[in-house]
């Protein structure tokens, strides 16, 4: 994906964002968010360790698509779990930002 591409793909999926929760929100909250996607919950308060768990949960969902990692199922109390299938590739911090925007991207144009 070429820079303006992403650029202006990116910007859409903030726009999009921003429209629905009244301000543009960080990559933190984005995983939030699609964490709370992922566990299909409506519980309205996490503990500090649920919101590491439901970022975690982003990231394994973003990353399957690109075969990093492959859901498991779901614990008794409807957790989501995965399982590493490949590695991901080691990355500079300005490169793992942009390979995890690309994740963001393709999860909201689907």
């Amino acid at each position: 994906m070429n820079n303006d591409d992403f650029d202006i793909r990116w910007k859409k999926v903030e726009t999009m964002l921003a429209e629905r929760f009244g301000k543009t929100p960080n990559m933190e909250a984005i995983l939030m968010l699609v964490g709370i996607q992922e566990l299909n919950s409506v519980k309205k308060k996490f503990t500090k360790e649920q919101k590491q768990d439901l970022m975690h949960i982003a990231v394994c969902t973003l990353l399957s698509q690109s075969g990093y990692f492959e859901p498991e199922g779901r614990d008794k109390d409807g957790w989501p779990h995965f399982k590493e299938v490949s590695p991901v590739p080691k990355m500079e911090l300005e490169e793992q930002e942009r390979f995890l925007k690309e994740h963001v991207i393709a999860y909201f144009e689907e």
